[in-house]
């Protein structure tokens, strides 16, 4: 590969590659906050449940996924990407079938697991794992095309969605949702990765089997790894927190949720801006670098939504939200690989990941809990703007040292 390929040529020369990320990416959608979100007055119908109550369930299922993936992670590492990718789309359509039919509070609690696990979790690590691990001078495009898979989902499931919950019920969606796995997704990714063990081949001669990278454990007993830690959880704990409860921010700020849902646009194209803009700049100037401000977006996020109840601050603030998303899957997409090396990077990206997914699960319950006490949507935004500030700094001290991987 040279630094220097046109798109173009760099699309078709790696078309195939990237569009696995990209399909992967998307798959996640079936796992994520935002698509579970949107059946959530349905659910707690459903069921009998309160704000608290669905996100503390929430947070149990996606608790236990979080402790799983730290395990299930690391068979990237040891198996065929093609199986391990089959593997994960065949356990998210089980679980959004089993959502389809979920009857009881321990089921819903099964159901969340497997979504997140299988969703949220593994098909995201598959597609960021892959773009670090078998692109080098070129690592930040990879992901960026990759992770436009992540907006797309963004862009067209919630109007999607919406829309067809009009005619059909929210239990007759997650079974089309499993079909569309079984039928599209699961025939495209085998089609995708045809041919790929050439590469691992490749890899194998590039990286000499590994040697010199860093392992799970060297990587946990460097003190740059936690002082990062913190702005690393920050968006995936306050995206999370705030788009689980977007119905009752709504609510509170008079907003209808077709202006919430089309907003989601705004969130998907901020999204596509950043991505492809850190995608190049992490080639040029490192992912490291980058760290200490890439929360800029998130608490410009935070302050627009304290700041107004107008109707414009919707898509202000998905929008932002967005541009947040995009700058922390370029950055994470990079980050381990440039530190750590490729030899374990699922184990390190899976630890990484897994620790991310459970701030995903503490968020729902944190302000569903702080929101069933009285707390307002403005103060618990302003809360996580200063959160994210001591992060960033945090950050920057890990930044001055010199990094495992010189």
């Amino acid at each position: 590969m040279t630094g220097v390929m046109l798109p173009l040529t760099f699309l078709r020369a790696h078309g195939q590659l990237l569009g696995f990320g990209l399909t992967m990416a998307m798959c996640s959608s079936f796992g994520q906050t935002f698509f579970i979100s949107l059946f959530g007055a349905e659910i707690r119908a459903a069921l009998g449940l309160s704000h608290g109550g669905f996100g503390t369930l929430y947070a149990l299922g996606t608790l236990g996924s979080a402790a799983l993936l730290v395990f299930g992670g690391r068979l990237i590492d040891r198996w065929p990407l093609v199986l391990f990718a089959g593997t994960v789309l065949g356990g998210l359509a089980i679980a959004c079938l089993a959502m389809s039919a979920v009857e009881s509070v321990a089921g819903l609690a099964l159901a969340i697991f497997g979504l997140r696990f299988f969703g949220q979790g593994l098909s995201s690590h598959a597609s960021l794992t892959a773009m670090a691990r078998y692109f080098e001078r070129e690592r930040g495009r990879a992901v960026a095309i990759a992770s436009l898979g992540y907006p797309a989902g963004e862009a067209l499931w919630p109007p999607l969605v919406v829309a067809l919950l009009v005619g059909f019920s929210w239990r007759t969606l997650w079974l089309g949702a499993a079909i569309v796995l079984v039928l599209v997704a699961l025939p495209l990714v085998l089609w995708l990765l045809k041919g790929h063990g050439a590469r691992d081949i490749a890899l194998k001669a590039r990286s000499r089997d590994g040697a010199g990278d860093a392992t799970l454990g060297q990587a946990l007993r460097e003190g740059r790894f936690w002082l990062r830690m913190p702005a690393l959880l920050a968006p995936s704990f306050i995206s999370t927190g705030l788009i689980f409860h977007q119905v009752h921010i709504a609510a509170t700020k008079g907003w209808p949720m077709s202006l919430m849902a089309g907003s989601f646009s705004f969130y998907a194209l901020g999204s596509v801006a950043s991505v492809m803009l850190i995608g190049g700049l992490v080639d040029r100037m490192s992912a490291r670098r980058l760290v200490p401000f890439f929360l800029t977006p998130l608490v410009c996020a935070c302050l627009a939504l304290a700041a107004s109840d107008a109707p414009y601050m919707a898509p202000v603030f998905f929008a932002l939200l967005g541009v947040g998303a995009g700058a922390t899957t370029s950055i994470l997409g990079t980050l381990w690989a440039e530190l750590y090396g490729v030899a374990h990077l699922g184990a390190i990206r899976a630890f990484a990941q897994a620790a991310m997914v459970f701030s995903t699960g503490l968020a729902p319950a944190v302000l569903g809990l702080l929101i069933d006490a009285g707390v307002g949507a403005g103060a618990i935004a302003l809360g996580c703007a200063a959160y994210c500030f001591g992060a960033s700094t945090l950050a920057f001290a890990a930044r001055q040292r010199v990094p495992l991987r010189a």
